[in-house]
């Protein structure tokens, strides 16, 4: 599949798409986002993360059944009616035991796990750069894409479900398809503005706005 659109484009491009038209994935497209996914960079090349991808309608289906709270199974929000539209799923799971053997190898300092200082949980961190690559390269594609967390209560459910060790940590789900032409940004998207940068970049020393002069 031929790549035309400037990267700036695709960040500037890049929205949450929540409903999807019936029309099937290529499966070159989902090669294409698994394969810019993984080269994220991660913590020591640990390349703790994995991506279970549903296609098949009746994988889809059932990711739905086992992952939605028992008390939502039959609610019709617009949310959830959008979001099962999607032709494909694509689950990325972080490995939290991948990273701490890695640190364990020689040229990490031989540490042995229970001894490991990690100032953030990198392997999450990591697979979150991963999946944003994937929610990027549907953009390219001309596809849409939204990632949503998968409910604390159904993840036991959705590991027996697909046969997920317990080794990996399901950290959200995308949602992937052609977008709708009648989806629209979320409600926060449409009654929130972008924080400008000068409230959120700090050069030098962290300041207040108070702190900057006006022009």
């Amino acid at each position: 599949m031929i790549v035309t659109m400037e990267f700036s484009e695709v960040v500037r491009r890049r929205r949450m798409v929540r409903s999807f038209t019936d029309e099937a994935v290529p499966a070159v497209a989902v090669q294409t986002m698994l394969a810019n996914a993984v080269r994220a960079p991660s913590a020591g090349f640990s390349q703790g993360w994995a991506f279970l991808v549903l296609e098949d309608p009746d994988d889809v289906a059932s990711f739905w059944r086992v992952t939605t709270p028992p008390e939502r199974a039959g609610e019709s929000s617009a949310w959830l009616r959008g979001m099962r539209t999607a032709p494909v799923l694509i689950v990325p799971l972080a490995s939290e035991t991948a990273y701490r053997d890695r640190y364990r190898e020689r040229d990490k300092g031989s540490t042995p796990p229970g001894e490991q200082q990690w100032a953030a949980p990198y392997w999450q961190i990591d697979t979150g750069m991963a999946s944003l690559l994937i929610l990027q390269s549907a953009v390219d594609l001309g596809l849409g894409a939204c990632f949503f967390g998968i409910p604390r209560p159904g993840q036991e459910s959705f590991r027996n479900a697909f046969g997920v060790p317990a080794a990996f940590e399901p950290i959200g789900a995308i949602a992937v398809g052609h977008p709708d032409p009648d989806d629209r940004p979320g409600h926060s998207a449409r009654t929130r503005t972008r924080r400008p940068l000068g409230d959120v970049v700090h050069r030098g020393r962290w300041h207040s706005p108070r702190d900057v002069e006006a022009p």
